[in-house]
This record gives structure tokens, C-alpha cells and sequence, in this order.
């Protein structure tokens, strides 16, 4: 006789009968062996463990348990739970709540907030921003301290599918010019910690400076140059006709000011933290641009960038003659490459993040799975869903949900010891 196999049973999750609800919460000065304590006492009495949370904080210790427990005991655990604290000087409480919550809700989104600094007055106001908008802040932590501060709140937000938060995202980016912070907020779940792909904008993103004005500086038109990228980047020209025309303005340069343009690159603050530390945890890094390959291509194998993509200089017997071969890195073709990459790693836009600061960037930052506007252009920041408005790059890391002290993990292990002053890039 075949025997039928069944599913087994899911234990109903709660109290054991007989047993009634509390919340336990212990604080203070924190040292070893406190949870052990706390533990054994509860061991004692047999009591029920439903949920833990634990926190440290700078050298304090925060601990809370919601359990289960025979209702006459509860002075004979309180007791116990002080006497075997009291040499620690610890707070200890137990209450019973009229209304438990028997499951721990999950948070639908994740915000971000970093400054420098981060004043009371700005969290305030973002709280009562949230608050209006029917949001609640489930937790915060800290995730930076340098070189600015940063926090990280876990939110439940009303009416949480696609488009659902756009008013209180709207909402959120108005105070950020106001308040002087950086706000990114998202979805949290699997589909924030699932990107892995990130593409960079080079001009005034990667590096501080503009690539064709610093050439065009060494045929002394830098100023003439400067005023067309600026309209370009605004958005009010078309992108290719105004390279094609500065380019124009290198005609007859000797193609050795390349090299020396190359050597003076300067990476933006942080740019060199970012990219070792999004590589270290999986990330592929990539990087367009409207500048040029001779130009990048040592500082893109100095970094160890997966792709690089930006127009080609034409040159004849050692000189330039004021022409770009092959198709243009325009507006188009930024988002066309980012797509291109993520293809070529296996991954969905979904999984991809995408930085820039001009209006060349906008296709790219608005295909991308999170878009960040970096010190940018009103016309991209208006289509980005977060900005960074600091000169630090690697806010980006911490807008992807990594903390300092990972990042300084990844520069100990790479440098072989500790570093506790931020990077120059």
C-alpha cells in the first residue's frame, strides 16, 4: 500500500494557551555577557519568546523583547530580570500592551537623509512632511559620519504601489533646496538590494572638471568653449551640433596635449571610494561620456571600469583636426549604452543605477532603475529620483543602503590598514 504524503503542519504562530503577552525592554551602559543575563532570567520562568531586537549604540545598549508569559509570574520576572541587572545599572521594564501587535509589519519603503550637518530642525521637518503624507518611520540608523552625516529610515507608506508615493516624493524633494539635506527615498525590498550595475556620467560627475575645456585651454578659447557646454548641459542646444562645434575650436592642436590633459584629470571627491567599494560588493561599474576615449581611457583602466563609452578625437599626422569620428555619446546614446550593458551583464534595467548632471544625462538617469542627479542641472534634477547637492560622490554609496564603516572595511582590507580620515577621491 502506497503510503499518501502530506504537507506537514504549519505551527500557528502566537501564544501557547495560557500564556499572555508583554514587552521587555532593557537600557544602559552595555559589556559582555547582558543578553546572556537577560536570557537566563526569562529561561527561568520558562517564558515564551516571540520577537528580539537588540541595538548597540555607541556603547549603549538598547534591548527589547516581546513575549509570552504566565500573567502571575510577571513580578517574579521583573524582579529577577533587576537583580541579576543591577550591577550593571540597567532600565528594565515590563508592560503589558492593551492591544499587541502580533506581527512585525514590514516597511514598504527606505529613505535616505545626508548633509553636512544634519540638523534637528531638518529631521523635523522631514518627519512632519512624512506624517502629513501618512507615513511612518519604523526605524532609523545611522550610516555615515563622514564626510557628512547620514541616516537611513525605514518608512511605511500608504498606498504603497507603483506611483502610489510620488506626491510624498514630490513633497520630499521640495524641502531638500530648502532645508540644505539630501533626500533619496525607494521602494525597499529585494529590487533595492538587487542592483548591481552602476553608470557613470564622466564631466563635472567623475571628474571636477570638462574634458574639452581643458583642450580648448590649450588653444586658448577655454572661455568661448565653457559658455557653449554650459547651454548645452542647460539643454538649450542640441548636444552633438554644439560638440561638433567646440571640437572645431582644437583644429591644429598637437595631438600631445591629450596626454597632458589626461595627467590632469582630477577625480571628483570620493570618486575613488565609490567605485572600489561598489566593485568589492558585486557591483559592474561603467561610465559614458560626451568627452573623449583618448582622454579616459587610462583613468578608466586606473579604475578598473567594466565599460567605458565617449566620442573619439580625429587625428592626422599628430594633429587634431577639429572633427569626431564614429556616432556621438549624445543624449540617445547614453541610455542606449547603459541598456547595452545591463543586457551584456544578464541584469534588468530594474537592477541598474545611472549618475549624472546635465541634460545629456536625462534618457539615461530616467531609464535607469535609480537615477541620481549629481550637483545637477535644474532639467535633470527635475527627472532624477534623488540628488546629491554635496561635493562628495560617494553619497551614492550611502544612498544605496551602505554604510561607512563597510566602506572603510573595503579601504582597510584594500590598503592593508585602518583609515579613519575620508578619502581625496
Amino acid at each position: 500500500m502506497q503510503r499518501v504524503q502530506t504537507e506537514p503542519s504549519v505551527p500557528t504562530v502566537g501564544l501557547t494557551p495560557g500564556f499572555s503577552p508583554a514587552v521587555i525592554t532593557v537600557s544602559g551602559a552595555d559589556r559582555p555577557g547582558l543578553s546572556a543575563s537577560f536570557f537566563r532570567v526569562l529561561a527561568a520562568q520558562d517564558v515564551q519568546v516571540l520577537d528580539v531586537e537588540q541595538s548597540q549604540f555607541r556603547g549603549y545598549l538598547n534591548l527589547a523583547a516581546f513575549v509570552g508569559i504566565k500573567a502571575e509570574e510577571r513580578e517574579v520576572i521583573l524582579q529577577g530580570l533587576r537583580d541579576s541587572l543591577y550591577t550593571a545599572h540597567l532600565k528594565v521594564t515590563l508592560e503589558i500592551p492593551d492591544e499587541p501587535e502580533f506581527s512585525r509589519p514590514r516597511s514598504t519603503h527606505v529613505m535616505v537623509v545626508l548633509g553636512n550637518p544634519v540638523p534637528a530642525a531638518a529631521i523635523s521637518r522631514i518627519g512632519q512632511t512624512l506624517a502629513d503624507y501618512g507615513a511612518n518611520i519604523d526605524t532609523i540608523r545611522g550610516i555615515a559620519d563622514y564626510p557628512v552625516t547620514g541616516l537611513e529610515m525605514k518608512l511605511t507608506v500608504p498606498n504603497p504601489k507603483p506611483g502610489g508615493g510620488i506626491p510624498l516624493r514630490k513633497a520630499l524633494a521640495a524641502l531638500t533646496q530648502e532645508l540644505g539635506v539630501d533626500i533619496a527615498i525607494e521602494r525597499d525590498g529585494l529590487q533595492r538590494r538587487s542592483k548591481r550595475l552602476i553608470c557613470f556620467d564622466c564631466d563635472s560627475t567623475l571628474i571636477t572638471g570638462e574634458v574639452i575645456e581643458m583642450l580648448a585651454a590649450h588653444a586658448g578659447r577655454e572661455a568661448e568653449v565653457a559658455e557653449v557646454t554650459e547651454r548645452a548641459m542647460r539643454g538649450e542646444l542640441d548636444f552633438e551640433a554644439s560638440l561638433r562645434e567646440r571640437v572645431k575650436a582644437l583644429a591644429g592642436l598637437d595631438a600631445s596635449v591629450i596626454d597632458e590633459v589626461a595627467r590632469d584629470i582630477v577625480l571628483t571627491p570620493g570618486a575613488r571610494t565609490t567605485i572600489r567599494t561598489l566593485q568589492e560588493v558585486g557591483y559592474t561599474t561603467a561610465v559614458v561620456s560626451g568627452g573623449f576615449i583618448q582622454v579616459l581611457e587610462g583613468l578608466a583602466e586606473e579604475l578598473n571600469l567594466d565599460y567605458v563609452r565617449a566620442n573619439t578625437l580625429e587625428i592626422k599626422d599628430g594633429k587634431l583636426t577639429g572633427n569626431v569620428i564614429g556616432k556621438v555619446v549624445d543624449r540617445a546614446a547614453k541610455e542606449e549604452f547603459l541598456r547595452e550593458f545591463a543586457a551584456d551583464a544578464g541584469l534588468e534595467m530594474s537592477q541598474t543605477v545611472a549618475v549624472g548632471d546635465g541634460a545629456n544625462d536625462i534618457d539615461m538617469i530616467s531609464a535607469a532603475g535609480l537615477g541620481i542627479a549629481f550637483n545637477a542641472k535644474p532639467a535633470l534634477r527635475s527627472v532624477a529620483d534623488t540628488s546629491v547637492n554635496s561635493p562628495f560622490l560617494d553619497e551614492v554609496v550611502h544612498m544605496l543602503g551602505i554604510p561607512r564603516s563597510e566602506i572603510d572595511q573595503v579601504q582597510a582590507e584594500l590598503e592593508g590598514e585602518p583609515r579613519r580620515k575620508p578619502l581625496d577621491g
